[in-house]
């Protein structure tokens, strides 16, 4: 009876526990974007501004998963090693382009306006850039990845309509094109990038 009792407080606890952690994706992004939006307004300089916004997307951004997207078809002929080669240098790569662009901005205001549950492991989350004197409002779509309800993560920014993911893997298949599909040269432009 005590092993029964215990075993149904677990579960309750659990259970309860599981609930209070889960976040629904446009909470987890407006919690997102209001993290990044009140570093980008403190008073530090853009290296520190850039190596806690590269925190920032450590702890919300699906990079592994971005990074084997835009390396395409690619992917399923390379051996352990240059995949474990490439991930290293995409999350370097990725990390560098996303903070050093978002350090640009000054405190920017981001509104969660809608969301759209595609399916069990994705949700479209809708949001507005506000317009300032220097820059027109400006469309944000937020794909999350949701399957672990505990842990979403971000897995494309469609900008206006535009997919930055899909527009990455469009670079990357054409730096592959032009050098007979060549894992190496790719290596080189992330490398090349990451080091400047």
């Amino acid at each position: 009876m005590i092993k029964n009792n215990l075993l149904i407080l677990l579960i309750f606890f659990f259970s309860i526990t599981t609930q209070a952690v889960s976040i629904e994706a446009d909470v987890f992004v407006q919690s997102t974007v209001n993290r990044a939006s009140k570093l980008l307004g403190e008073d530090i300089s853009k290296v520190q501004k850039i190596e806690k916004l590269k925190n920032i997307a450590k702890d919300t951004v699906d990079i592994k998963g971005i990074g084997f997207y835009t390396l395409g078809s690619k992917r399923k002929s390379l051996n352990n090693d240059e995949k474990n080669e490439y991930a290293n240098l995409f999350e370097d790569y990725f990390l560098k382009s996303f903070s050093s662009r978002l350090a640009e901005y000054t405190n920017p205001e981001i509104d969660v306006t809608n969301k759209e549950k595609l399916s069990e492991n994705y949700t479209i989350v809708n949001s507005v850039l506000k317009a300032t004197n220097e820059r027109p409002e400006i469309k944000i779509d937020w794909r999350v990845y949701t399957k672990d309800p505990d842990n979403p993560l971000i897995r494309d920014l469609i900008i206006e309509g535009l997919s930055l993911a899909r527009t990455q893997k469009e670079e990357f298949t054409s730096v592959l094109n032009s050098n007979d599909g060549d894992i190496n040269a790719l290596f080189k432009v992330l490398k090349e990038f990451s080091s400047n």
